[in-house]
């Protein structure tokens, strides 16, 4: 409303200035009245509309009616009058663009270069109508281009600013669309977001399309490489995981086209002719994984077959790609919650027990000889707060271990038991198995959080002198045991401790089992179990497993057994 009155003012100055006439004031009294609407109710849909429009035609009548009275004064030249009543029509248009009515500002546009240019014919000066002289044409032109510009330009920054404001921050956007995952996932089909079971549940259907020996859904890892979520097979599958590979599983990935082949895609069978299909799961744009299915039968996807399987494929890429999403969304929640309990532990309960046992070492140094009771309290109260702050510095070690992206799961799971069995003077053997294929990420993050519960159970509880550690890996199976010979577990239930219970719901997250026994003659099994063990492994599985013995013990206390990578 200041603007608005300021050129109000300004302009009856500069009208008077022209004209010399007091009488041409009555333009301004008009303009004032005519904007009454647009200050009273600026927000009316009718109202305010209608005032914007009277203020344009008083405005466009009124330049013609100044432009001739300052002809006749001879103040300026011809027709250039307007040009001091035409600025106005600068705060209709601003309101109209304001109010973000810009189809209302390009009417007001309209409408005022069809007033000026009826007002300009009928409006006669002696040298004929208004509207031929060029003082006045050239007013008109003037202010009506920088109207139109500025109003273009005006509501191009509106909209700009507008898109910067309403922008929500990210926090808060994630928040937004976590709640509509969530709303969503409740009202699936099974409510499961399990890119394990959904791709259980695409090789059931593809079996029902397609005769298949051997059947798998793999998925997009980190490294450029591929994991498999499930496979059906009678016997140890090593499917081709590497895109860069001359294969059908490379051709089908980079093309999101269907590829069949006689070659099986298979690194671990022979060269003998089969008939191999290799569908792209295909979301949008992006590959999220690919099915594969093999037969011994030569010949065994034609056509129909594969028309029917990649039928399939559509439907069940969107499935997957909202599950892997989820599950990647999940991991990122849960590892930066662990960093930063991690970091809030070392800069505050860390920090200030070492404080307080250097207060324990000052209270001794200064300590008379004579008190040797209190000296012997002391030396147990340091111990103890000793014993604390190596507790907390494991768990912080606990929390900042992660799977590494080329080191692999049991890399991670030895480094811990290594770390841990040091620091507990256990004896650490290890026996590790695991194929260059790779689990899902999720996956290998819980059966290493389930691990390092069992070690360290095994070092907090269970007193024992040996651990052994033994880890098969080999997509979608994998079987990891941790035996301790200490007290053991007596009769306890799993849901009888928080540990226990804990990895059992990890277990269970996974869709894999937890095994508890007891070691004879002392001690306690655990193992974590995920999918069917093939036939190689179940040959040569330890037959030490739940007794405690394993492969490869070595006297040093730490042991790598045979690795395939």
């Amino acid at each position: 409303m200041g603007a608005r009155a300021a050129l109000l003012a300004l302009v009856a100055g500069l009208t008077l200035l022209a004209t010399r006439d007091p009488a041409s004031l009555r333009w301004i009294g008009l303009l004032a009245l005519a904007g009454l609407p647009s200050v009273l109710v600026p927000h009316h849909p009718t109202l305010a509309a209608l005032g914007r429009y009277a203020e344009v035609v008083t405005v466009a009548v009124a330049a013609s009616a100044v432009a001739a009275t300052a002809d006749a004064a001879g103040v300026v030249p011809a027709g250039y009058g307007a040009a001091f009543i035409l600025p106005y029509l600068v705060v209709p248009f601003s309101a109209a663009v304001v109010s973000r009515r810009h189809a209302q500002a390009a009417g007001l546009l309209v409408a005022a270069t069809a007033v000026l240019v009826l007002a300009g014919l009928l409006t006669a000066t002696p040298e004929g109508p208004q509207l031929t002289t060029p003082g006045y044409v050239a007013a008109v032109v003037q202010w009506l281009v920088l109207a139109g510009v500025g109003t273009v330009v005006a509501a191009a920054l509106q909209r700009s600013a507008l898109a910067h404001t309403d922008r929500p921050q990210p926090y808060a956007e994630a928040t937004r669309l976590l709640t509509q995952l969530r709303s969503v996932a409740r009202q699936l089909p099974g409510a499961t977001l399990d890119p394990g079971g959904l791709a259980e549940a695409i090789l059931e259907e593809v079996r029902a399309a397609a005769p298949a020996d051997r059947a798998a859904v793999l998925s997009a890892s980190g490294g450029g490489r591929l994991v498999v979520l499930a496979q059906s097979a009678s016997e140890r599958v090593d499917w081709e995981t590497s895109l860069d590979s001359d294969s059908a599983i490379a051709d089908a990935w980079a093309s999101q086209q269907p590829q069949t082949s006689s070659r099986s895609q298979s690194r671990s069978r022979g060269d003998g002719e089969v008939s191999a299909l290799v569908v792209p799961l295909v979301a949008g744009v992006r590959t999220v994984g690919l099915i594969i299915a093999e037969s011994d039968t030569p010949g065994a996807y034609p056509p129909s077959t594969v028309r029917k399987v990649t039928a399939l494929a559509a439907p069940a890429a969107l499935r997957l790609e909202a599950a892997l999403l989820f599950d990647e969304v999940r991991s990122l929640a849960t590892n930066e919650e662990r960093q930063r309990l991690a970091r809030e532990i070392h800069d505050g309960i860390a920090q200030e027990l070492v404080m307080v046992g250097y207060g324990i070492d000052n209270a001794l140094a200064t300590l008379p000889e004579q008190a040797t009771a209190t000296a012997e309290e002391l030396r147990a109260l340091r111990a103890e707060v000793t014993r604390v702050i190596t507790e907390l510095r494991l768990s912080l070690f606990e929390l900042r271990s992660e799977v590494d992206r080329h080191g692999g799961l049991t890399a991670a799971i030895a480094e811990y038991a290594r770390t841990v069995g040091a620091s507990a003077g256990l004896r650490v053997h290890l026996s590790l198995d695991e194929s260059t294929a790779r689990l899902p990420a999720a996956i290998e993050a819980e059966l290493l959080r389930i691990a390092q519960e069992a070690i360290t159970n095994a070092r907090k509880h269970a007193g024992a002198t040996n651990l052994w550690v033994t880890c098969e890996v080999d997509p979608p199976y994998a079987r990891i045991t941790i035996v301790d010979d200490g007290t053991g577990i007596g009769d306890q239930r799993v849901d009888g401790r928080y540990g226990l219970a804990i990895m059992a719901e990890r277990a269970e997250r996974i869709r894999g089992r937890l095994e508890i026994r007891p070691r004879h003659p002392a001690g306690t099994s655990v193992a974590v179990v995920l999918g069917t063990p093939p036939k190689r492994a179940a040959e040569h599985r330890s037959e030490g497993e739940g007794t405690g013995h394993v492969h490869h013990d070595h006297d040093d206390g730490a042991h790598q057994g045979t690795a395939r990578r």
